[in-house]
């Protein structure tokens, strides 16, 4: 039997909008993997903490508020400066397109934004986990 992909879907940061996430969540969930849903505000060390605890593969991480060119690289440095190498980290939200590069460089795998058919979303986690 092969391992179910592991997914942590949260919301960092001060964002109380999270419908899209839990669309996201469940579409993971529909297609068959295994996905724990943080809720909102969460800070990014809690995020790494809860992605070592549960074994994740894949972070999603979404932002509405416009916070995400802190708070996607900040996490991504966090895991970063723990070893936590092997975490699948994605981006989703309002998120301006000139944004996309330096998020992706920072150490964000990809970015989804709105109208983003979500079995993309699971195939791009299917084709890229580390684990």
């Amino acid at each position: 039997m092969e391992k179910r992909i592991r997914v942590v879907v949260a919301k960092p940061g001060l964002d109380g909008h999270d419908r899209g996430a839990k669309v996201v969540a469940r579409a993971l969930r529909d297609a068959g993997m295994e996905v724990i849903y943080t809720g909102l505000r969460q800070t990014p060390e809690a995020l790494l903490r809860t992605c070592i605890q549960e074994d994740a593969d894949v972070l999603c991480i979404s932002s509405l508020s416009g916070a995400h060119d802190y708070l996607f690289p900040r996490v991504a440095q966090l895991f970063h400066e723990k070893g936590v190498d092997d975490v699948l980290i994605l981006g989703g939200g309002i998120i301006p397109g000139e944004d996309v590069p330096p998020l992706k460089e920072a150490g964000i795998a990809e970015i989804f934004g709105p109208g983003t058919r979500t079995d993309d979303i699971v195939q791009y986690i299917r084709n890229n986990i580390k684990k």
